[in-house]
């Protein structure tokens, strides 16, 4: 029997990428703190996978000034969207494969 698991995106599989890309794939745009809050990790760990996740080209990072305070937006490109649709079909194979175990 074979497995998806070798097609899995090994950038996008970590837990904390993983719910950033789904986070994105949600919606238009995300603000660094509203991504930070929602998925519960600290800001030093979220600017590392987004760097991560944008050298890949799954993400682009746009700052900005509101007011006086700067302010970072968080978007999935279309790489991204597509990396991560993939990344979730390969999963729903995983899981949806007859493992041949009697149940």
């Amino acid at each position: 029997m074979s497995f998806a698991y070798q097609q899995l995106d090994s950038l996008i599989h970590q837990p904390a990428r993983l719910s950033i890309m789904a986070a994105l794939a949600a919606t238009k745009e995300v603000e660094f703190s509203t991504m930070r809050d929602t998925i519960e990790i600290s800001d030093s760990l979220l600017s590392r996978y987004t760097s991560t996740l944008e050298e890949a080209g799954y993400i682009k990072v746009r700052k900005a000034f509101v007011g006086r305070r700067p302010k970072t937006w968080l978007a999935i490109t279309v790489a991204g969207r597509k990396a991560f649709d993939s990344h979730v079909e390969m999963l729903r194979q995983i899981v949806s494969q007859d493992t041949g175990r009697n149940t």
